[in-house]
């Protein structure tokens, strides 16, 4: 199984975007500052992930929500409304 997450940042509310095999094990990764790139905004929260069967399909749902296309910004409003209830 992979899986495609968003994580928000509690420090200044960022929406991160990305793919993994092990979601778990990704998403402590993300808090413990692994991950060089978004390290500085730790503590995140996951509010979001979709599950796939293929890698391919994965990966190519991540690059979707990472590009700003509508699809990105329509599942983005899904998710800061659903976080304001």
């Amino acid at each position: 199984m992979f899986y495609v997450y968003v994580l928000k940042s509690q420090k200044d509310g960022f929406l991160y975007t990305g793919y993994t095999k092990d979601l778990r094990k990704r998403f402590a990764e993300h808090n413990t500052g692994k991950t060089k790139s978004i390290k500085h905004r730790i503590p995140f929260k996951l509010v979001y992930y979709e599950a796939y069967l293929d890698k391919t399909d994965a990966r190519k749902r991540e690059l979707e929500l990472k590009n700003k296309c509508q699809q990105r910004e329509f599942l983005m409003d899904r998710i800061r409304n659903s976080l304001l209830v």
